[in-house]
C-alpha cells in the first residue's frame, strides 16, 4: 500500500468513525485528507471500492494491534492475559474510538455486501489461526469456540463503551471475571 492509498484509506476511517458511514462519500474523503477532489475515486471507483479499501486498512491495523498484543505477552498466564486485552480493549474505546466505529459502520455495510462479509470471514480466520493457538496455551480445552467468545465479551465491552462511556471503563476486571468460563478450565 503506498503513501497516498493510506492517506486515502485513514481519511475514510476518519469519516467513517467521527461522522457515520451516512456521511462516507469521494469527497468527504478528498476533504478529510486534503487533497484535491477526484483524488478518492481515481483511486477508488465506487462507494463498494472503498469500503473494501477501508475494511482491509483496518484489519491489518487490527492485526498489527493484536500481534503487538502477543509481544506483552511473555509468559502468558491469564492474569496477564487480562491485563493486556484489557488495555487493548481500552486503547480501542478511547484512543483508538475512530477506528473502532468505523469497524462498527463497515460491519454494518457488511450485512448486505457479500465481498466484505468474505473480507472479514477471511480475517477471522487468520485471527483464528494466529489466536486459537493462545488461548490453547492459557489452558483452553476448545481454542476457536473460546476466541469466538473472548471477542463477543470484547465486541460488546466495547459496543457499550462506545454507545454509553463510562469514565471508569476498566475492561480488565470484566475480562478476568469471565475468563475462567471463556477457557472452560474447570472441571465438569
Amino acid at each position: 500500500m503506498d503513501t497516498r492509498q493510506r492517506q486515502i484509506l485513514d481519511a475514510a476511517i476518519t469519516v467513517l468513525g467521527t461522522r457515520g458511514s451516512r456521511h462516507l462519500t469521494h469527497r468527504a474523503v478528498d476533504e478529510q485528507a486534503g487533497l484535491p477532489t477526484g483524488s478518492t475515486s481515481n483511486r477508488y471507483r465506487t462507494r463498494e471500492a472503498l469500503l473494501a479499501g477501508v475494511l482491509t486498512r483496518i484489519l491489518d491495523t487490527e492485526t498489527a494491534g493484536w500481534h503487538r498484543l502477543a509481544g506483552d505477552l511473555d509468559p502468558v498466564g491469564p492474569d496477564t492475559f487480562a491485563a493486556v486485552v484489557g488495555a487493548l480493549v481500552h486503547h480501542l474505546a478511547h484512543d483508538g474510538r475512530a477506528l473502532t466505529l468505523a469497524r462498527l459502520a463497515i460491519f454494518g455495510e457488511a450485512a448486505h455486501q457479500p465481498d466484505l462479509q468474505r473480507q472479514i470471514a477471511h480475517s477471522q480466520a487468520d485471527l483464528t489461526a494466529w489466536a486459537a493457538p493462545l488461548l490453547a496455551a492459557l489452558g483452553a480445552r476448545h481454542p476457536t469456540s473460546a476466541l469466538r467468545l473472548l471477542l463477543a465479551l470484547v465486541d460488546g465491552l466495547l459496543n457499550n463503551q462506545l454507545a454509553n462511556p463510562d469514565p471508569a471503563f476498566d475492561p480488565t476486571t470484566a475480562i478476568a471475571t469471565v475468563l475462567p468460563a471463556i477457557l472452560d478450565r474447570h472441571d465438569s
